[in-house]
């Protein structure tokens, strides 16, 4: 069977699977993901078996540091994702939620319904937890999925899917096992099958999914992150949050890619900036705006006022996810109401960007997109609605 063969019978299946999930009921949806959770704990040596010889061949083969990262599924990492499926499993279901009802002067009555958007195809890079996250969320708000992840996450990849099979879920998740990209362009070519595309990854997937595609696809394209000082912040709270959003894990898209300092704050901010780094083994860059290191490296720059560093930050940040630290609460609600980023913070790491941290269970990415959805993806996003309209034989006049 070719791959295009491959992918259209897997998005069929998918399509008649998102059909079953649309009617099963929260509670049914719930004991599935109970059951996945389980599944997991049972497969743990065979997923962590599968896992040290991804990470091993990725070593081998040069893999970037920061993509190692991600691919390691260490113990943390794994109870964080069996948890993750049984906070999804608590968390209120969206699907039939009415979202506004309106009685009309003619007789008829309109319910706004979220209900699942169908099928959806996710293409992922090294992180295997996606691969369960996705599957958690795509299940408890009725949709089917197909997940494609990459090459060096292959082995983890399969023995999380056959952990997820044996819970019972059918072809409502779906792996694709090759590792031939013309799987990727048949799954965002299927038009009528899959309904959305989500890529996670870098930049360069993003950009390749974008041209190749013909159903919609949810992306964000990089992660330029900034964190601006104001003169009126506290330092001790400032290098917190700076060493937070930078240190913590800097290969992810949430970390700070610059820090903006102002003018006035310099002199004294500044030494302590440099005395950090130092510590910590951060190189810092001037003036090189727009760069996604994903590594141990930030851009710094001073700007004259809260308004100066606005219109930097909007001029040359992906519009991901951005911070002000200061006590002046005007210059807060000014920075707050004017960055045009999903996520802006004040007095908070830009590591919050997260769906786990944001209530939302697992994520399955974060969108930088303004249509359908913007920030973190959780079970609201996977939702789309339709109009229940009623009446009495009511024609219109």
């Amino acid at each position: 069977m070719t791959v295009q063969e491959t992918i259209h019978e897997m998005a069929v299946r998918a399509r008649a699977a998102s059909a079953e999930l649309a009617r099963m009921t929260t509670s049914a949806k719930n004991d599935a993901l109970l059951a996945i959770a389980k599944a997991l704990e049972a497969h743990a040596d065979e997923i962590r078996g599968a896992n040290a010889a991804d990470v091993a061949r990725a070593k081998e083969n040069g893999l970037a540091p920061a993509m190692v990262d991600r691919l390691t599924l260490t113990p943390a990492r794994f109870d964080a994702m069996v948890a993750g499926v049984r906070h999804v499993a608590s968390l209120p279901d969206p699907v039939g939620e009415t979202i506004w009802t309106r009685e009309r002067p003619s007789g008829i009555e309109i319910r706004k319904v979220r209900v699942p958007i169908g099928v959806i195809a996710v293409v992922f890079e090294s992180r295997p937890n996606v691969f369960i996250d996705t599957a958690a969320l795509c299940l408890k708000t009725g949709n089917a999925v197909i997940l494609r992840g990459g090459k060096e996450a292959l082995e983890t990849n399969k023995a999380l899917a056959a952990a997820v099979k044996s819970a019972g879920v059918g072809d409502a998740v779906q792996l694709v096992e090759t590792t031939d990209h013309a799987a990727v362009t048949e799954l965002v070519r299927a038009v009528g099958l899959v309904d959305v595309a989500i890529p996670r990854g870098g930049e360069r997937l993003i950009r390749a999914m974008c041209e190749a595609a013909l159903v919609p696809v949810l992306k964000h394209y990089k992660g330029v992150c900034h964190i601006y000082v104001d003169d009126k912040a506290d330092l001790a709270m400032a290098l917190s949050i700076l060493d937070n959003a930078k240190t913590q894990r800097p290969g992810v898209c949430n970390a700070a890619e610059c820090l903006l300092v102002h003018e006035k704050l310099a002199p004294l901010f500044m030494p302590m900036v440099e005395a950090w780094a130092k510590d910590k083994g951060v190189t810092l860059h001037e003036n090189e705006a727009g760069t996604e290191y994903l590594s141990l490296d930030i851009n710094v720059a001073k700007v004259a006022d809260v308004r100066a560093a606005i219109d930097f930050i909007n001029a040359n940040s992906s519009h991901h996810s951005e911070c002000i630290v200061t006590n002046d609460a005007e210059r807060a609600a000014e920075f707050l109401r004017d960055v045009d980023s999903a996520c802006v913070y004040h007095n908070v790491s830009t590591r919050f960007t997260d769906g786990g941290e944001f209530g939302m269970g697992a994520e399955i990415g974060i969108s930088t997109d303004k249509l359908h959805a913007r920030g973190p993806m959780g079970l609201e996003e996977l939702t789309t609605y339709k109009y229940l309209v009623t009446g009495d034989g009511v024609i219109r006049k």
